[in-house]
């Protein structure tokens, strides 16, 4: 019965998208290069060589976009702002020029009534902060809560919801351990002491919130449920592992100035002598959390994947998206609930949830992209399973608006509520966009 699937009147519905990955022209108007224009320049290391020097031009073509989001009758639009925009050379200088482009998106929303929800960090650390050691030195948090009183004296009059980074998880595993994400390092003591930089950069915007803004303030994190491959003890301990390194830490730091003890345990000398006290001083109450989920992770105990020692296993015979994440909805009822079981009376927001598949040729003026729609449906229902189940849910905003510039993937991989294509910069509505408005206008009863 559709109707067992209504939402609550409030509930708001939005979309999201990330700075560099849609706004094109990275250096107009006198901004400072960041980490992902160089990162995408260099040889290599996006697919097909790619860069976000166009991405959507949603830099110029901001109006369009937003028109669009009124017909689909979105309620929330989710942006970051480039920090090198505001402060070219990182902290110093204001470009007035970058504040006023954030001015006009925020005021063209705000006529178009819809709720803009920023997000002050999504990965694009100005170049000229990484030439002084980017996010290992630990003045990093002292520049980014410059950056974050410069944006919240300018836009607060007029944003309500503020979220200080995106996916800090993310941040220190692809950036610094991995290196397959800007700033593309490999070292695990510089990723340990990263993810404590980002913690303490956390606390003091959210210090900064509290002395200038007036509103709400959150932090947004990418979550998964972390299953063992296995009975076998050694898997589970993978899992474990797993778990604390990508779903706790920066939670339990952020809420409880706690560390897992498994990740000391990993790391071992490369855990930083001073990391527990630091994590204590990163406690902090927040107005929300956001939360991003796309699949779950199961995992293997593996010597050789360091330092965690845990492997991701592919499942066989289930579905995956284009990039490679099992579909797995169920996972998103195991998340919520878990925020609120282990952080009780914390209001939580689903600010991404998406997929890509390799999209049809658009037809008629139309993409039919089923996989999304069933994708989107499955994944609304297990959101609507946490509001039964007593999750304070406020909201859904789906990854994303357009298709975008998806980092080391470059454009080929398709997350779009919306077909872009990259020569024309066309818009065509896909399926999926009609159904989520279907969704936004029925309040969720249409999810059938």
């Amino acid at each position: 019965m559709s109707c067992c699937y209504r939402f609550p009147e409030h509930f708001l519905w939005g979309v999201a998208t990330s700075a560099y990955q849609v706004e094109g022209s990275p250096l107009a108007d006198g901004a400072g290069e960041s980490i992902w224009h160089r990162f995408s320049h260099q040889p290599g290391r996006v697919t097909n060589g790619d860069t976000g020097d166009l991405a959507c031009d949603h830099y110029r073509r901001y109006r369009t976009d937003v028109e669009l989001m009124r017909e689909l009758g979105v309620g929330a639009y989710r942006f970051s702002i480039a920090w090198g925009r505001i402060l070219p050379e990182g902290c110093g200088r204001v470009n007035q020029a970058g504040l006023d482009f954030y001015r006009r998106l925020v005021e063209t929303l705000r006529e178009a009534q819809i709720e803009p929800f920023v997000t002050l960090y999504h990965w694009d650390l100005p170049a000229a902060l990484d030439d002084r050691g980017g996010w290992v030195n630990p003045d990093v948090a002292s520049w980014f809560a410059e950056y974050a009183r410069v944006v919240v004296r300018a836009l607060d009059g007029d944003v309500r919801l503020w979220a200080t980074l995106n996916e800090p998880w993310v941040i220190a595993d692809g950036g610094y351990l991995r290196g397959v994400l800007a700033p593309g390092r490999r070292d695990v003591a510089d990723a340990a002491r990263v993810s404590l930089n980002l913690a303490r950069a956390h606390a003091a915007a959210v210090d900064v919130y509290r002395a200038e803004g007036r509103h709400q303030v959150g932090l947004v994190v990418n979550l998964e449920p972390k299953h063992p491959a296995s009975d076998a003890q050694a898997d589970h301990e993978a899992a474990a592992r797993s778990d604390a390194e990508m779903n706790r830490l920066y939670l339990d730091m952020a809420l409880s100035g706690k560390v897992p003890p498994e990740v000391p345990q990993a790391l071992g000398t490369a855990w930083p002598g001073d990391g527990l006290q630091i994590a204590e001083s990163c406690q902090r109450k927040i107005d929300f959390l956001g939360v991003n989920y796309y699949t779950r992770g199961v995992m293997r105990d593996d010597p050789a994947a360091r330092p965690y020692r845990a492997r991701r296993v592919r499942q066989r015979g289930a579905l995956h998206t284009a990039t490679g994440w099992e579909v797995y909805p169920q996972g998103m009822l195991e998340c919520l609930s878990w925020v609120s079981d282990r952080y009780p009376g914390l209001p939580v927001y689903v600010t991404e949830n998406g997929a890509a598949f390799s999209d049809p040729p658009v037809r008629g003026g139309c993409v039919n992209d089923p996989l999304r729609v069933e994708y989107l449906r499955q994944h609304l229902r297990a959101a609507h399973q946490a509001l039964a189940a007593g999750v304070d849910l406020r909201g859904y905003l789906a990854w994303s608006l357009l298709d975008n510039f998806e980092w080391n993937h470059g454009y080929g991989k398709r997350f779009g509520l919306v077909h872009v294509d990259n020569a024309s910069q066309q818009r065509t509505l896909k399926a999926s966009a009609r159904f989520y408005s279907d969704v936004i206008r029925s309040n969720g009863t249409s999810i059938g």
